[in-house]
């Protein structure tokens, strides 16, 4: 019978490499992606006439904003600058975030990129996107 020597520190050894592995194919599944990094939130409400998008950007310059528009999507970029500073009982604290965002939202239907208007009040970015003349016209058939 052959006599085997204790290794008590050889699981968590293992178990080590195991957690490496599952963490090295979680951040390359999410490659270039921080959990920090800025999404703009947005709220999208559709008529018959126009698709209204609206996206809230706070603190953000509206002449920073890239907008741009194709008959099928919206595509934001931007770049997020905020700094604060608080002083409480002689202490300064001070704190920044700073970073490129880039958002594209897929429209429910073609518009026509050409008519589309924006405002920018309060960090609430408006855009209205008319609906292109095929989609308004458009009328499905029913069969019961």
């Amino acid at each position: 019978m052959a006599l085997i020597r204790y290794q008590p520190f050889r699981e968590l050894d293992n178990l080590q490499k195991e957690m490496n592995r599952l963490f090295d194919n979680l951040v390359s599944a999410n490659e270039g992606v921080s959990p920090y990094a800025f999404v703009p939130s947005a709220e999208m409400e559709e008529s018959g006439e126009a698709i209204h998008l609206r996206l809230e950007l706070p603190g953000i310059d509206p002449k920073e904003l890239d907008v741009q528009v194709t008959a099928n999507s919206v595509s934001i970029t931007g770049e997020r600058r905020s700094e604060t500073k608080t002083t409480e009982d002689g202490v300064t604290r001070s704190e920044f975030r700073y970073g490129r965002f880039q958002r594209v939202i897929p429209l429910p239907a073609r518009v026509q990129n050409n008519q589309t208007t924006a405002e920018y009040k309060d960090g609430i970015l408006h855009l209205t996107l008319p609906k292109a003349e095929e989609e308004k016209n458009k009328v499905f058939k029913v069969t019961l």
